[in-house]
């Protein structure tokens, strides 16, 4: 049960801050604290049983949820199942260690203290439920339900233009979600559940008599037409989905994708759906545009979240649902992924290059970096992928800490241009030291994490077999970027007389006790990965060479 726990121990803690009277309201942040403290010491359990070495999906739970037979139509099932492999558990710790970071820095939050813990806890939840559910329902459940704690955190706590940035980070979203809603039906409608399937025709008795003879013996009978409709299970569970056997024959999703829908073979259009829909979170040009708005007006716990945890559930959702479900889609629109990626890449670092607002340049230097994501993912290669899952945990320590160095200079000054300071070194040197270390290896400095998961998504993009060697050339340029805008802030700001364009220059003091408890550990945590990155490959690696044996050419 921990993975429920994952879950239910968020869920438990927002339900106690809703009910505590409001004279408590110290009491609030600690419960959020406490809650996520607890998440992180799960994941740390879940790390620990994990085996690297097995590819398949690991403390599995299932319970029945739903079940409604409709007569001709079959039966509708929807499970509760949960479950790990090695592309979820890193970003699964990831979501851990973040969640509690932002706990922490939400101890600055001084309005609406009762509705903001009990959002901040129910987003932990939907959250970790992205990554763990194996249920299409449920995955799409927590994936839209997150949709309402993110909204009221930007609306609610954020700036001057909090209501725009959370309204446009809705629509965007839901548009994406609308696309996905619909794959979602019509992966459902084609896919049967081999082992319900087979109780219902009398194969077996319970689900604890199955074994692979049967289920295949199901999907003969099925490709065959020797199944009723009437008898037919439908399912969402994603491991059936996956696998091309379970498919109806004829079926608008079936492995043949012959359907011809406004020009594009049925397979191929619902591949495009998936992926427009998580394009939008990832987020990939020309579809990011929501995202500096919501950075710049959200709170900083809520631009930790964001950019730490959020913009992953875009590319997780891609490769288990886009890659894992259609690897004909995958292998199809490589070149057109792979280059929307270079071309995030290099937008976003020109785009980061151009700010003169701190928080807008990391905004667009997520861009960029998450551009890395999408062409590690596109390359179809074992080490591209891995480097792209690589990424995204190392992406989310990183722009975590960027984002929480953003947050100290605005609580103490209220302004977050560029320039506006000067040689903040000589006044602030803990910060400084600090800063440097999340520029340098954001921009790729080896020894650091940004540096190994660029790296290997490079490596996979230049050999891939379906890429052409340019675009890995072009991509790179996105690095010269990076270093161009990391260290060209860090001139203007840290170095030379100290200087101020505020009236808040006295308040310019070095981190506290509570500031230094966030940012450090986020830096032993990049510097330990850049340095041992088998933390991450030895968990990724197995699942992932399975996975791409689906792409092997003859």
């Amino acid at each position: 049960m921990m993975l429920s726990s994952l879950l239910f121990i968020p869920l438990l803690g927002s339900l106690l801050v809703v009910l505590l009277p409001d004279s408590r309201k110290n009491v609030y942040k600690w419960i959020t604290l406490v809650a996520c403290s607890l998440e992180l010491l799960v994941c740390g359990a879940i790390y620990a049983a994990f085996d690297p070495t097995q590819a398949d999906y690991q403390l599995l739970e299932r319970f029945d949820w739903i079940s409604l037979p409709l007569g001709s139509l079959g039966v509708v099932s929807i499970d509760y199942l949960v479950g790990i492999d090695g592309i979820s558990l890193p970003l699964v710790l990831l979501t851990g260690a973040v969640m509690l970071v932002g706990a922490l820095s939400s101890w600055t939050i001084d309005k609406r203290l009762k509705a903001y813990h009990a959002l901040y806890l129910l987003l932990t939840a939907t959250i970790i439920g992205c990554f763990i559910a194996l249920d299409f329902f449920l995955f799409f459940l927590f994936f839209e339900f997150m949709l309402l704690p993110m909204y009221f955190l930007i609306g609610l706590w954020g700036g001057p233009r909090r209501e725009y940035a959370s309204i446009k980070f809705f629509l965007y979203t839901l548009a994406g979600s609308v696309l996905i809603l619909l794959v979602m039906i019509s992966l459902y409608l084609s896919v049967m559940d081999p082992v319900e399937t087979a109780i219902n025709i009398g194969l077996i008795g319970d689900r604890s008599e199955i074994t692979d003879d049967i289920i295949r013996q199901v999907q003969f009978l099925l490709a065959d037409y020797k199944i009723q409709s009437q008898q037919l299970v439908h399912t969402f569970d994603l491991r059936y989905m996956a696998h091309g056997g379970n498919y109806l024959p004829d079926s608008f999703l079936g492995p043949t994708g012959e359907i011809i829908v406004f020009g594009l073979p049925s397979r191929m259009l619902a591949f495009l759906c998936v992926f427009l829909g998580f394009a939008i979170k990832l987020p990939v040009v020309p579809f990011h545009t929501w995202l500096p708005d919501a950075h710049v007006e959200a709170p900083t716990p809520v631009s930790v979240v964001l950019a730490g945890v959020l913009l992953k559930i875009g590319g997780y959702g891609f490769l288990r649902i886009g890659w894992g479900l259609f690897p004909d889609g995958a292998a199809e629109y490589a070149l057109l992924l792979a280059g929307l990626g270079v071309i995030s890449i290099v937008y976003g670092g020109f785009n980061a290059l151009a700010q003169s607002d701190l928080k807008k340049m990391i905004a667009y230097s997520s861009v960029s970096h998450m551009g890395f994501v999408l062409l590690g993912i596109a390359s179809l290669t074992s080490e591209g992928v891995n480097g792209a899952v690589y990424q995204m945990a190392s992406h989310g320590v990183l722009s975590a800490m960027l984002f929480l160095l953003t947050g100290v200079l605005y609580d103490r000054t209220h302004d977050r241009r560029i320039d506006s300071y000067r040689g903040l070194a000589s006044t602030m040197p803990a910060y400084t030291a600090l800063t440097a270390i999340a520029f340098f290896a954001s921009l790729g400095l080896p020894g650091f994490s940004g540096f190994v998961g660029e790296l290997f998504t490079l490596m996979g993009s230049f050999q891939s077999l379906w890429l052409p060697g340019w675009m890995t050339a072009v991509a790179t340029l996105g690095i010269i970027l990076a270093a161009a805008y990391f260290l060209w802030t860090l001139q203007r700001m840290f170095f030379g007389p100290l200087w101020s364009r505020t009236e808040f220059t006295g308040q310019l003091t070095d981190l506290t006790a509570r500031e230094r408890l966030m940012l450090i550990p986020l830096a032993v945590l990049a510097l330990l990965l850049g340095l041992f990155p088998n933390l991450l490959f030895n968990l990724s690696n197995a699942t992932i060479a399975q996975w791409i044996q689906r792409f092997s050419v003859e």
